[in-house]
């Protein structure tokens, strides 16, 4: 697996910053919560995995370039 650029994590962690909510669309693990689980950004680490606490009580991590999620108002979800 190629790793993003330190511009492409900066990149990543503006557009998904500590607090905001996501929504899972896709995941590819056996162990994956179910798609469309929603969950609050912990962070993005420096591999540009973005770190989810998702409301079913997981911790996996929405992996660059392999998972998919994405940002969903706070509040009206």
């Amino acid at each position: 697996m190629r790793f993003p650029n330190k511009d492409i994590v900066e990149s990543i962690r503006k557009h998904y910053p500590v607090g905001c909510r996501v929504e899972l669309v896709q995941m590819d693990d056996v162990q994956a919560p179910p798609i469309g689980t929603k969950g609050t950004v912990r962070g993005v680490d420096d591999t540009g995995s973005i770190m989810v606490r998702w409301d079913n009580g997981s911790g996996l991590n929405v992996v660059y370039g392999v998972d998919i999620c994405r940002k969903v108002a706070n509040g009206n979800d």
